[in-house]
C-alpha cells in the first residue's frame, strides 16, 4: 500500500519527532543538559553516524561486503545510537561529569 517514499518520510517524521519531544517534554532539567543530549542524538543520525553508514549500506548491496565495511556499517547504524542513548541519558541525569572519563573511554564499542 505504501511505497518506499512513505517510508522515508515516516522515518523522517519519526527522526524530527524524537528531537521535538526532548526538547519539549523533558521537565526539571536545565536547558544546558537539554541541548548536550540533543546534540549526542544529533551527532549519532547525522552524517557521521547513522547516514554514514546507512550510505555504505546502500552501496554494498548485492556486492561482497568487507569485514571492515560491515563493521563500519554497524558501528555506524548500531553502535552510534546505542551510544547516544546512555549518553544522552546521562547527560540529562545530571551524571555526565562523575563518571565523564569511564564513559569516553565507552564510546565505539
Amino acid at each position: 500500500m505504501f511505497g518506499e517514499e512513505t517510508a522515508i518520510l515516516a522515518g523522517d517524521a519519526l527522526l524530527s519527532f524524537s528531537f521535538e519531544h526532548v526538547a519539549a517534554a523533558t521537565k526539571n532539567v536545565s536547558p544546558d543538559r537539554v541541548v548536550r543530549a540533543i546534540a549526542e542524538l544529533g551527532s549519532a543520525v547525522g552524517a557521521a553516524g547513522l547516514v554514514a553508514g546507512q550510505i555504505v549500506d546502500i552501496e554494498s548491496e548485492g556486492k561482497q561486503v568487507t569485514l571492515e565495511d560491515l563493521e563500519y556499517i554497524h558501528i555506524k547504524k548500531t553502535s552510534k545510537l546505542l551510544e547516544a542513548a546512555v549518553f544522552a541519558g546521562r547527560y540529562l541525569e545530571g551524571q555526565m561529569m562523575k563518571a565523564q572519563k569511564e564513559l569516553e573511554n565507552m564510546r565505539g564499542w
